[in-house]
């Protein structure tokens, strides 16, 4: 993992403001924003009953934004033939929930 990735998931992990190169995290009492060139691929939502992490490559299938998404827990995307796999389906990149996210 590259030491931005693991700087700024640290940072959105733990709902901190952070902005270093092509990183930002923007982070507020309802949501953080992990933007990736100013993209959100992904976003923690702050809710009564926990805190649910939701990621998007914002239409960017790129080796940067499937590496900065593979910093996160419970994330792991996979490329086969020009197709993305997220925990082992195909996930076509839009906004989906991360199940079994805890942090």
């Amino acid at each position: 993992m590259r030491k931005i990735t693991h700087e700024s998931v640290k940072a959105f992990l733990n709902n901190e403001p952070f902005a270093k190169s092509n990183m930002q995290v923007i982070a507020d009492t309802h949501e953080t924003w992990l933007c990736l060139h100013g993209n959100v691929i992904a976003k923690i939502k702050h809710t009564e009953q926990g805190r649910k992490l939701y990621i998007s490559n914002c239409g960017w299938a790129t080796n940067t934004t499937k590496e900065r998404l593979n910093g996160l827990p419970n994330v792991h995307i996979y490329q086969k033939n020009f197709v993305w796999y997220l925990n082992g389906y195909y996930w076509d990149g839009n906004e989906t929930e991360v199940k079994g996210f805890e942090y």
